[in-house]
């Protein structure tokens, strides 16, 4: 895998992850170790996605199960604008999640 199928894969992964904000957040809250492994999984799980295929059980478990303060700020406003957002919201909806309006992952304005 090259390095652009790499930072596609983040890209992707980080914008699959941006429904996680239903997700209850930890009282404690994550520490930076405990997000970067979440990443880590997430991304393994959800690999084939940048190429085209269509999510698996796995992966859409880690899509409901990823918790959003770890994914959101590793999503730039560079880095949403190399995907499309649509097809973004179609996987995190067909994992069965649900997509708040106006929501920006990655944003000042993330949750």
């Amino acid at each position: 895998m090259n390095c652009n199928s790499v930072f596609r894969l983040w890209v992707l992964m980080s914008l699959i992850v941006l429904g996680e904000w239903e997700v209850k957040t930890v009282s404690a809250g994550m520490s930076a170790e405990q997000c970067k492994e979440e990443r880590r999984i997430g991304v393994n799980a959800c690999k084939p996605v940048i190429y085209g295929k269509n999510p698996s059980a796995e992966c859409c478990l880690r899509v409901r199960v990823s918790h959003v303060e770890c994914v959101c700020p590793v999503v730039t406003p560079k880095l949403a604008a190399l995907i499309n957002p649509n097809r973004a919201v179609r996987l995190i909806q067909g994992c069965g999640r649900r997509v708040p309006r106006h929501f920006k992952c990655g944003s000042i304005t993330t949750p």
